[in-house]
This record gives structure tokens, C-alpha cells and sequence, in this order.
């Protein structure tokens, strides 16, 4: 294993757009030990940022104990599995990006869930037509082979300095001893609480006594905390080759479902072979040259790197440090709309399709497609994509398809450490709830994520790179991403939840700290919009009147979304400190701290 090794911190002038952002952040807040959520922390000795305080704590607790920003990753991580069951959990999958400060490179893990063995293109088809999305979701059909054991595992064999067993005990004591619930984890439950009561252990674990938990109550998950205890003692063979995974197959196959219920929970096919057979991803970022600076994000199967990185070199011809705010919107959104195309078009898992990564990030084809934008009218959705392999200057490769629809939950946490490692890691079970499938005596649920890949193609008269497959990963939308400055030493990192949306917050976050001078804070608080080659584009309330009615006098067409992300990120300043930042307001706000706060 990797131990971590003395650095000299000294840290050169970034980029003028970061120094001015540094120097606009507001006064550090005083950062809270857990319970209390603060958004803001700045000092010295690592830092961490998530959605949740407890989940941010545990991970502060091994950095302080001298683990480093993977060893603090996983921790936080199974912390959230705990605290944030119905966004993560051992019972789903994610990606995990990782900067080594010794070597100043940019590493990935591809965590994503896989499709059974046995699964072919027509996995959601009943009778010649779909299976209805609300019935696809809460069925072991939907169900992928876990990864993020595996994701953890391999992290901590690549990079990381303490054993698994040690880091699973914050987040097992706090299964055991119980959160507070809050008002986001009540909702959460309330929203899906008619189909957790089709199935008997799920009802039993998270409606206890037949109710909704009460803000301000305990909420334990004594099941979770064996689960956490025994893979530390077994260690995650147990998922993989023992009886936890036995528990999974036989839970996918027959879901445990409340007959009384007459809920249809279809039966998935997982067998322990696909359990065995699972495997991550070790793989290279992608990479994208923007303002001088280098973006590093995960390649395919996630379509968040490129398809971020494409709108970022769409965007790299326009000064928008000097645009108005609704010149630099409307740039933003033309561009994600172009970037969305083209996903839909040339983007799955890498091992099934010919993905031409290289090409969709290319300037060259950036620059064929920047040029359908008009200052004064909107482009018409959805767009046509283009050929990235054979550019031509505004020209389309095909025709256009619609973006499917992806559960817009998920979790990201982002940490840094004394020596100048950093870790964004972004991990889901799909759906606000998953499956809603919870294995029995296990206090998890299953993800629900092999609802990401296409029923059906997207329009038949195109290829879909996701439709299902044998073993096959859906394509997600995740994007952790960290920023280099031109000497390879982190600028930001970040990442976020959301679904498809996911893509265009940390476009838009980026955007916003390195064009506009927002400090991280601010850039994470902003009001977004995201537009993926629809007609109208989301938007959350918050945005200025005046500047909504101009982007709309030249063709915009808005429709309102109330919360789109929940990113956290970190920032590294001069001195060896670093900058925590969260949400201020979504699910809540989030929980940024540090090992040794400047207050």
C-alpha cells in the first residue's frame, strides 16, 4: 500500500480567475464537529465535503488519525450509506477520481454497476413494448451487480494506507448508535413511502412502527452495522463470493414483495456468477485544456467527463468573465444543449462501443459545433448530433434522439489531505430509494440502476450505444472532476448528484469559479439551469427577473425545477490550507470541514 509521504507545501499564484476567487471568498465559518451543518471551512491538515455532517466527520476522523484522502473517501462514503440510504449504499455503484500529489497524475476507478450475464438489448421489453418506467424501477429487473465494495477495495489497494476493516467502524457506530433525522431524510422517506411498503423489510427499516421517521429522532440500522462488521472482518469477498452476496442474488431474483400489496415486483436474473465475475476499472481521466488550466473527469462509461469537456472547449472561444450574466448564460446553455447531442449519440460502455472519446474532445470538433450558436436566437432541440470523427464546420452526423431520463439522486464527497492528495468521488443506488428493495437482515438498499440504459432505442433510425447488454454498464452521467493548475498541483475539485443534471451543475460550477470569479461557495450556491437537448430548460427559482426575461425575448423557453444538484467541492490555497465548500440550501445544505479550521 501507499503511505503517504512528507510534501513541501509551498503553493505557486494560480491562474488570476482562481486568486481573485480566493480573495472574494467570504470569512471561513465556524466548523461544526457534526450534527450542525456548515458549508464553508478553511484551514489546514485535509479537508472534507459532503452532503451529510456525521459522514464528513468520520472522514475527518481519519485524517486526523493520519489516514489519507482515499483512506478519508471511503469512510465518508460508507458513512453516507448510512445516513444517505436512499442516495448510497454497499448496494450500488460510482466512480471514483483520484489525484496523487507524489506523481501530480489523475487517476480512476470505474465503479459502475453491471448487467447480469444473462441480460440482452430487449431486458426491459414485455410483449414488444417497454416495461413502464415506475414498474421497471421498484423490480429486481432493474437491479446491477453492486460495485462500490469492489470501488472501495481497490482504492485502498492503489492508494490508500489503512486496512478497510478500520475505516468501515465510523460509519458501523454510527449504523449502530443512530443519526439525526432532519428534515430532508422525513421527505425523502415520505416521497417514496407507498413503495417501500410493498416490500415487508424495507417498511419494517425505514417506516418504523408503520410511520414516517419523526425530524429530531434516533434512526439506527443495527442490520447495517453487521453488514459493516462482517465485511471488515471477511473483507468484500463476502459481497462477491460469500454469503452477503447469496443474500443479494436470492433478494434480486425474488423480490421479498408484500402480496397484499399486488405490487408486480418483476424478478431480476443475478446469479453468483455475476457477482464473482465483477470487476472494476482502473482507467485514465479524460482531460480537457481550458483557460490554461487542465479538467480531469471520468471517461466512459460515464458520459461525464466528455460531454462536460466538450461544452468546456465549446465555451473556450468566449470571454465570459466579460459577458453579462445572461450573455453568459445563454452561452452556457447553448452549449450543454450541443454537448447533450452529442452524448446521446456516441456515448456507452467503451467495452460494447466504439466510443470516440479522443475525438469528442477534441477542439477541433468543439469548435464545428461552437458554431451553430447565435448571440441573438436559440438553437431548436433536440439537436442533431455531429461526427466528431469527420468534423465539419456546423454540421450534424445524424439524426437527433432525445435524452433519456436518469433518477436524479446520487451523492458526491470530495476530500483532500495534509499532503496534497485529493479524491472526488461520486456513488449512487440511482433512484431517490433505489429499488426500493431492501435485503433482508442487510439495512441496504439495491440500486435500481440499470434503469439508466435505454429501454428501446432512443429513435430507431439511430445506433444507441445503451441498450443493455451482457455485463454490460449503463451509461451514467457522474462527473467528479478535479482542476490543475499548469504545474499539475489541484486548483478545485468537485462533483455532484442529479442524474443527468449532474453534467450541466458541475459545468455550470466550473464556469462560475474560474469565468465569473465566484467564490466556491457562491459558485455551488448560484441558481441553475440545465438544459440536455430538450425543448425547455430547467431552471431553479432565485434567478434575477430581468436576466430570465432576456434570455427569453431571444427564444429561451424555461420550466421550473426547485432544486437541480447538491454539489460539494474543495479548493486549495497558498500556504498548504485548503477550502471546503457545500450547498448553502439544497437537501439542506451540505457539510464542509476541515482538520484544523482558520476561524
Amino acid at each position: 500500500m501507499r503511505r503517504p509521504v512528507a510534501r513541501n507545501l509551498t503553493v505557486l499564484a494560480v491562474s488570476a480567475a482562481v486568486v481573485a476567487s480566493v480573495g472574494a471568498a467570504a470569512p471561513p465559518a465556524a466548523q461544526s464537529p457534526g450534527g450542525e451543518k456548515t458549508p464553508l471551512a478553511v484551514g489546514y491538515g485535509g479537508a472534507v465535503s459532503s452532503v451529510d455532517p456525521d459522514a464528513s466527520a468520520a472522514g475527518i476522523e481519519v485524517l486526523r488519525k493520519g489516514g489519507n484522502a482515499v483512506d478519508a473517501a471511503v469512510a465518508t462514503a460508507a458513512a453516507l450509506g448510512v445516513t444517505e440510504p436512499y442516495s448510497a449504499g454497499v448496494g450500488g455503484g460510482g466512480y471514483f477520481v483520484y489525484y496523487d500529489a507524489d506523481s501530480r497524475t489523475v487517476r480512476t476507478i470505474d465503479g459502475r454497476e453491471t448487467a447480469p450475464l444473462s441480460a440482452g438489448k430487449d431486458l426491459f421489453v414485455e410483449n414488444g413494448k417497454p416495461v413502464p418506467f415506475a414498474e421497471a424501477v421498484s423490480s429486481g429487473l432493474s437491479v446491477g451487480t453492486p460495485g462500490t465494495p469492489a470501488t472501495w477495495q481497490t482504492a485502498l489497494d492503489k492508494w490508500g494506507t489503512k486496512r478497510l476493516s478500520s475505516l468501515l467502524k465510523p460509519a458501523e457506530r454510527l449504523a449502530r448508535d443512530g443519526f439525526t433525522v432532519d428534515e430532508t431524510f422525513r421527505a425523502q422517506t415520505a416521497a417514496n413511502e407507498t413503495r417501500f411498503r410493498y416490500f415487508p423489510d424495507t417498511a419494517e427499516l425505514f417506516l418504523p412502527g408503520g410511520r414516517l421517521p419523526v425530524v429530531g429522532s434516533t434512526f439506527r440500522n443495527p442490520d447495517l452495522a453487521r453488514t459493516y462488521a462482517e465485511l471488515g472482518r471477511k473483507g468484500v469477498g463476502a459481497m462477491y463470493h460469500g454469503p452477503l452476496g447469496r443474500d443479494i442474488v436470492d433478494t434480486v431474483n425474488k423480490p421479498p414483495v408484500d402480496p397484499d400489496s399486488g405490487w408486480n415486483a418483476r424478478p431480476g436474473d443475478l446469479s453468483a456468477t455475476d457477482l464473482a465475475a465483477y470487476r472494476t476499472k482502473l482507467q485514465a481521466p479524460t482531460r480537457t485544456s481550458y483557460r490554461g488550466l487542465g479538467v480531469y473527469s471520468m471517461a466512459p462509461s460515464s458520459s461525464g467527463g466528455t460531454t462536460v469537456g466538450e461544452a468546456l472547449n465549446i465555451l473556450e472561444r468566449t470571454d465570459l468573465s466579460k459577458a453579462s450574466e445572461a450573455e453568459y448564460l445563454h452561452r452556457y446553455i447553448e452549449a450543454s444543449r450541443i454537448a447533450f447531442a452529442d452524448r446521446g449519440r456516441w456515448v456507452g460502455d467503451p467495452a460494447f462501443e466504439d466510443v470516440p472519446t479522443k475525438e469528442l474532445l477534441s477542439q477541433r470538433f468543439a469548435d464545428s459545433r461552437a458554431c451553430l450558436i447565435k448571440d441573438d436566437a436559440v438553437l431548436t432541440s433536440p439537436v442533431a448530433p455531429g461526427d466528431p470523427r469527420d468534423p465539419q464546420p456546423c454540421g450534424s452526423g445524424g439524426t437527433a434522439a432525445p435524452t433519456t431520463y436518469e433518477g436524479d439522486s446520487t451523492t458526491h464527497l470530495t476530500v483532500a489531505d495534509r499532503w496534497g492528495n485529493v479524491v472526488s468521488y461520486t456513488l449512487t443506488i440511482e433512484q431517490t430509494g433505489g429499488s426500493g428493495i431492501t435485503v433482508p437482515g442487510r439495512g441496504f438498499i439495491l440500486n435500481n440502476e440499470l434503469t439508466d440504459f435505454s429501454f428501446t432505442p432512443a429513435n430507431p433510425a439511430v445506433h444507441d450505444p445503451n441498450l443493455p447488454g451482457p455485463g454490460k454498464r449503463p451509461r451514467s452521467s457522474m462527473s467528479p472532476t478535479i482542476v490543475l493548475d499548469r504545474q499539475d498541483r489541484p486548483v478545485v475539485a468537485l462533483g455532484s448528484p442529479g442524474g443527468a443534471t449532474i453534467i450541466t451543475t458541475v459545468l455550470q460550477t466550473l464556469t462560475g469559479f474560474l469565468d465569473r470569479g465566484l467564490p466556491l461557495v457562491d459558485a455551488i450556491a448560484a441558481p441553475r439551469a440545465s438544459q440536455r437537448n430538450a425543448a425547455q430548460t430547467e431552471l431553479e427559482p432565485g434567478l434575477d427577473r430581468e436576466v430570465r426575461e432576456r434570455l427569453e425575448a431571444i427564444g429561451h423557453v424555461f420550466r421550473s425545477n426547485p432544486e437541480i444538484g447538491a454539489a460539494t467541492g474543495v479548493q486549495r490555497l497558498p500556504g498548504g490550507q485548503w477550502l471546503a465548500a457545500a450547498e448553502t440550501e439544497r437537501r439542506g445544505g451540505g457539510s464542509a470541514m476541515v482538520v484544523w479550521p482558520v476561524r
